[in-house]
């Protein structure tokens, strides 16, 4: 399997690290914006061609994953897809409903297969958890999440600056409202939001509160911000009927700090790991992924609601 990387920032190498470990992959080629840290990076992962060109890179290629601005996706993945090549589009797939119910329409008459990188449907965690609730061992009461980071300047997670802006709804609360159907199986049917002020030179929101009720009752509670100056991250606790657990990335533990055996989940530790093997099995078995874009747009269909209720003056396609 040829693959393409569109992106040499930290997730774009998050990505290499990953595929470096999956048996059958190429890396055919590295395409980013700045050529210098491109150059850099192809050569740490050993990568032959290099080039700023998304074109260029995606002939040599069967698949292409793209880890690059936000405002590039939608553009880059119809680029992808029309010209044959199947496509993983890292979170946020687009900040936009309409942009993406426009790609769902477009892989279908591509043909192609098209996925979000909704990696937490693939964290061990998070994994553990969904098969016990499908075996009707759990059930969900409330998911209550804290999305917290330190970014009160435009940085990426490997502390470098970024040519785009973040944003706390479109991306990070995309994680958690996708898993949080995921896992319960059912799609939201109440969603309310509230936001705290803008940043005076990012132009966004820097804190946000969600709360979301799914038709069984489960509710969902998520804050998120910009200005938490403590422990980073995404820290997830599952309070149900049967146990409480405590999520964070790859790693859990019930509600008295007991770690959980993970290692027999699936055949890493590692979530990004395991979507990008999810991406290239699908491919090799001609069937939908899970996490395909498909699949995302109850998510996204959830986002524009929030969207118009803590930003009405933007053009939302809920």
């Amino acid at each position: 399997m040829k693959i393409c990387v569109a992106g040499q920032g930290a997730f774009g190498q998050k990505h290499l690290d990953a595929l470096k470990r999956i048996a059958g992959v190429e890396i055919t080629s590295l395409v980013g914006g700045n050529q210098d840290a491109t150059a850099a990076v192809a050569k740490k992962y050993g990568i032959a061609h290099h080039t700023g060109d998304l074109a260029e890179g995606a002939k040599r290629a069967d698949a292409v994953i793209l880890t690059t601005p936000t405002k590039l996706h939608f553009r880059q993945a119809e680029q992808v897809m029309r010209a044959g090549k199947h496509v993983l589009v890292e979170i946020p797939v687009t900040d936009s409903v309409e942009d993406a119910e426009n790609l769902v329409r477009i892989a279908k008459e591509t043909g192609v297969i098209a996925m979000g990188g909704h990696v937490r449907r693939f964290n061990p965690s998070h994994q553990w958890v969904h098969k016990r609730m499908r075996k009707g061992e759990l059930a969900i009461q409330q998911m209550d999440v804290q999305t917290y980071f330190f970014r009160r300047r435009n940085i990426n997670a490997a502390g470098n600056p970024r040519s785009w802006t973040d944003h706390l709804l479109w991306h990070h609360a995309a994680h958690t409202i996708d898993l949080f159907q995921h896992q319960t199986g059912q799609e939201i049917s109440d969603c309310y939001a509230v936001q705290g002020p803008a940043h005076r030179e990012l132009k966004i929101a820097m804190d946000l509160a969600i709360i979301a009720k799914v038709p069984s009752g489960a509710i969902l509670t998520l804050s998120l911000s910009f200005n938490n100056d403590g422990p980073l991250g995404s820290f997830f606790r599952y309070i149900c009927d049967n146990g409480t657990y405590k999520a964070y990335y790859d790693d859990l533990s019930d509600g008295k700090d007991n770690k959980i055996d993970l290692s027999k989940v699936d055949v890493s530790m590692d979530g990004i790991e395991i979507e990008d093997r999810e991406f290239i099995a699908a491919i090799g078995e001609k069937r939908e992924p899970s996490a395909s874009l498909a699949q995302l747009l109850p998510c996204m269909h959830v986002l524009g609601r929030l969207e118009k209720m803590i930003d009405p003056q933007r053009k939302a396609h809920a």
